[in-house]
């Protein structure tokens, strides 16, 4: 949500910036792939197949290798392969967290002991099964350093992809200290070279504040022609756009330019209207409800609860109307870490399986990510075991005894 390196007055120094996190290339996990076998447990493929009960689920070279029944399947296993103990465990495929921002507690990443980082990543992300998560607005530099860790192997964490911040001119929110500089775009000219600079560096895609937060001076929002031209380049490049909307026109401009992703519901307006339901769902947009976040950002336990309530109504209205919802919850931002709460609110207008895509199929699928999202032979080895099975109680979902990405283990209950 914050963005603190640019200059709105000069984009030099923004270029500058981004011209050098080119440099910092995607690497591979490193460490050699082990074979993991987890035994006895009930597998879910994906949210829409049947469960298989006592399952064998075979982990090799980073891949699915094999997943049925353990009484039809057998396999030679060597002896360097790592058991997990399965039974009366659940398995399902890893979690995509599509809303996070690596700020607070992530300072200086180049120089930070890498325990130090991995703690912290445990605590926000891959304690919750989150085995790929969208940065949506941080320091970009000190990301792109924690990400270059994560690859090389020094930190146990997720894939991290990456969206670069445009706000509207004059339009610094309250909630971001005033010494910041944050990349202000006056025209559609501004908006198309500073989405340029960050689709050169590459960057995953843009985030736009369509909607900027001023307190108690009216919002800021973004014109439609200054959303449209960033929009255009990054899908020139098959690059996704989000927004953070804040009121109704926000959302409006937002659809209307074109954008891809709400990275919010706008409690404080109650709902949707149905011009704005049929224009998202027109354009195939997804919604990221961030429940939780309302419960943070008032002080008075009873308007935090209507603001839940407002944006659970809005997560109802949309996906009633067949729109992708994807699962987010803006930690780094908001320190709420624990991702039990926003499972009981998504429960409230979705079924367990419903919430389970949200968290596989529809973000590798939004985010053309084919090769994860599913239990299945040949699938990336994304996969999160829970303790407890959440078609009893959606929010076992945080249940997680373990967290494996890429057929890595990142993260065990067993390890404190």
């Amino acid at each position: 949500m914050k963005r603190k390196l640019v200059n709105n007055k000069s984009h030099k120094s923004l270029q500058f910036l981004l011209l050098l996190l080119a440099f910092f290339p995607t690497l591979t996990l490193a460490a050699d792939h082990v074979t993991i076998v987890c035994a006895g447990g009930k597998v879910y493929p994906s949210p829409t197949t049947p469960a298989i009960a006592d399952a064998f689920l075979l982990i090799k070279d980073g891949k699915i290798e094999a997943v049925a029944p353990r009484s039809q399947i057998h396999y030679d296993l060597p002896e360097s392969a790592q058991k997990l103990d399965c039974k009366g465990k659940v398995i399902v495929a890893g979690f995509w967290n599509s809303h996070v921002h690596f700020e607070t507690g992530w300072q200086d990443a180049a120089n930070a002991p890498a325990p130090k980082l991995n703690a912290h990543m445990q605590e926000m992300l891959t304690r919750w099964g989150v085995t790929t998560a969208w940065d949506l607005g941080s320091d970009p530099n000190n990301t792109m350093t924690i990400r270059r860790r994560v690859e090389a192997g020094e930190i146990s964490g997720p894939r991290i992809l990456m969206a670069g911040d445009i706000f509207p001119k004059n339009g610094h929110p309250v909630y971001l200290p005033p010494e910041m500089q944050l990349p202000e775009a006056a025209s559609p000219e501004d908006a198309q070279q500073m989405a340029r600079q960050y689709m050169k560096a590459g960057f995953d895609g843009i985030k736009l504040f369509t909607g900027a937060y001023m307190g108690a001076k009216p919002t800021v929002n973004m014109d439609t022609a200054i959303v449209k031209a960033a929009v255009d380049v990054a899908h020139a490049q098959d690059k996704p756009v989000f927004t953070h909307p804040q009121n109704r026109t926000g959302v409006d401009n937002a659809v209307a330019g074109g954008v891809d992703i709400l990275a919010h519901t706008i409690p404080t307006e109650g709902q949707f209207t149905p011009e704005e339901l049929a224009g998202m769902k027109r354009q195939h947009m997804a919604l990221i409800p961030t429940l939780t976040l309302w419960t943070t950002v008032v002080q008075d336990p009873a308007v935090a609860d209507q603001l839940v309530q407002a944006g659970v109504s809005e997560l109802k209205q949309y996906f009633s109307e067949g729109g992708t919802i994807l699962f987010g919850t803006d930690v780094g931002f908001q320190a709420k870490y624990d991702t039990t709460l926003e499972f009981e609110f998504m429960g409230r207008a979705m079924s367990w399986r419903d919430v389970l895509a949200s968290l596989t199929t529809n973000p590798s699928q939004f985010f053309k990510a084919t090769s994860k999202g599913r239990i299945e032979k040949g699938m990336d080895a994304d996969i999160v075991v829970l303790d407890a099975d959440p078609a009893t109680d959606v929010r076992n979902f945080a249940k997680v005894a373990n967290t494996i990405r890429d057929g890595k283990i990142i993260y065990s209950g067993s390890v404190k």
